[in-house]
């Protein structure tokens, strides 16, 4: 394969984005181009008229300010963005998924619900971080004494944070905490659970009942234990009796429909929206054509390309629930003295980005060109197929957190400048959008997603490759965060609301 020194992100674009310097007179997609082209900078593949639309990713980025003949660097001096949104020009297909593709499976657990998980934990949840040592504790000796005597189970998992005491026992705050801890104690890569609280604190455990079916969700306070060392001595106990029922767990094939991914990206680079997140959206597209869920959050993130995202919507109530979504965060940011409204600094358009919607796009494009099915609020349940909306903030823990306690199974990190990750129960697959990261950081990445720039994969090769690796994931394959032992420290609860 010839490696070209630019790459066309979609078959709808009218320029393409160089990833290596091109000399003038070099000939891109057939044309001849009029001046020196910079990496990550755009050349018109087609002449452009005065006031018409950019089409990159396949979507409208701005509208020339001049004549754009093909050859030429189509920049700030030439391309502006018009506060009111654009219309989409270019909502170019989805990536096709075939027969095959959609008949494939998986090694998974099938749960007595029905629900399908790729992992089989056993989770030591936290109501409050006044449990949270205590929490440790028992996840600590559970995986000393009692996992060696289970195959079957993947590890003992602390699930803790710092809130729970402090605050309001009604309003935003609570709500929040409390549909996520609800998320995880229902999460289905756990077979088993044990919540540990205090007892005194205003998030109490009998506001989640006995979550789950049979005797593999139990909990208990520290105070009516007897303290903390009686605490630890009796949630082994418990945890024997569970351990004896969910070792007994088997993996058996399962329809790749039945695979929930949260997307992700985080350290973000020039080439994070011309390679590794692209090709996430292939693989994410074609998840969704075999009746798979995706799910594309961090809203503060995808402003200035929500219209886009909008126009994908299946319904006009869905489109609403998104509009609603970004109005919350004006008016939210906007009481902070703060702003989304974020034109890309001198640093991004060095690097090539010229509108705050080509910023936003790069995000965007991790999340494909399926139809958008449904939009949630921060850790909902997440229950349609294909490509799903979930409002959370652009802070990656926090985000994560939010898709893996609305029914995740698994993450998708895209990163450029190397984000450590993980997000037990969940496995997550960090994709690297440059070689040399994944050169330096090979432990830590587990798909080299560079070689797009470089000439040697295509997006679509690159996203299947993804999609196949999510496959092999789903069916017990290690990801590097997991050897490494990422996840018990990345549970990050969204904390709205005053701390008394």
């Amino acid at each position: 394969m010839d490696k070209l020194p630019w790459i066309i992100l979609s078959a709808g674009d009218n320029v393409a984005v160089a990833t290596a310097a091109i000399a003038p007179g070099s000939t891109v997609a057939g044309i001849q181009t009029r001046e020196k082209i910079d990496p990550g900078h755009k050349v018109a593949i087609a002449d452009i008229p005065l006031g018409s639309p950019v089409v990159k990713y396949g979507q409208a980025i701005g509208r020339t300010t001049a004549e754009v003949k093909a050859g030429d660097h189509v920049h700030s001096h030439n391309l502006h963005f018009e506060n009111d949104r654009l219309a989409a020009t270019a909502n170019s297909a989805p990536e096709t998924a075939t027969t095959d593709d959609k008949a494939r499976t998986f090694m998974g657990y099938r749960r007595a619900d029905g629900r399908a998980a790729t992992r089989n934990y056993i989770g030591i949840i936290a109501s409050v971080n006044c449990s949270t040592t205590v929490c440790r504790a028992i996840a600590d000796e559970a995986n000393r004494t009692i996992l060696p005597h289970y195959e079957g189970i993947d590890g003992f998992v602390p699930i803790v944070h710092d809130q729970g005491c402090g605050m309001s026992s009604t309003g935003d705050g609570m709500n929040v905490l409390h549909r996520t801890l609800a998320g995880y104690t229902r999460h289905v890569n756990f077979g088993g659970v044990l919540m540990i609280g205090l007892g005194c604190e205003v998030n109490q455990l009998t506001l989640y009942g006995q979550s789950g079916a049979g005797a593999s969700k139990r909990h208990f306070n520290i105070q009516d234990a007897g303290g903390s060392r009686r605490a630890v001595e009796r949630a082994m106990g418990m945890l024997r009796e569970i351990a004896a029922d969910v070792g007994k767990e088997k993996r058996v094939p399962m329809s790749i429909g039945e695979i929930i991914i949260g997307l992700q990206c985080g350290g973000s680079d020039g080439f994070s929206g011309i390679t590794a997140n692209p090709a996430l959206g292939v693989a994410a597209d074609l998840l969704a054509a075999a009746g798979g869920t995706a799910i594309l959050s961090e809203t503060s993130e995808i402003y200035g390309a929500e219209h886009l995202l909008r126009s994908r919507a299946v319904s006009d109530e869905v489109a609403k629930k998104l509009d609603d979504k970004i109005a919350w965060w004006e008016d939210y940011v906007a009481l902070h003295g703060a702003s989304l409204d974020n034109n890309p600094s001198p640093g991004n358009k060095r690097g090539g980005l010229t509108t705050i919607l080509e910023k936003s796009l790069g995000a965007v494009a991790k999340g494909g060109r399926s139809p958008l099915t449904a939009v949630y609020g921060y850790a909902e349940r997440v229950t349609a197929p294909g490509l799903v909306f979930m409002d959370t903030p652009g802070y990656d823990p926090v985000s994560a957190t939010g898709q893996v306690a609305g029914g995740a199974n698994m993450i998708a990190f895209t990163t450029g400048r190397g984000s450590c990750f993980g997000c037990r129960p969940a496995p997550s697959l960090k994709l690297s959008s440059n070689s040399a990261l994944y050169a330096s950081m090979e432990e830590d990445m587990d798909i080299d997603c560079g070689t797009i720039a470089t000439g040697d994969a295509t997006i679509s090769g690159k996203g299947r490759e993804i999609f196949d690796l999510i496959v092999d994931t789903a069916s017990g394959k290690k990801t590097k965060s997991e050897l490494f032992g990422y996840g018990d420290n990345e549970f990050v609860p969204w904390h709205l609301g005053a701390t008394l």
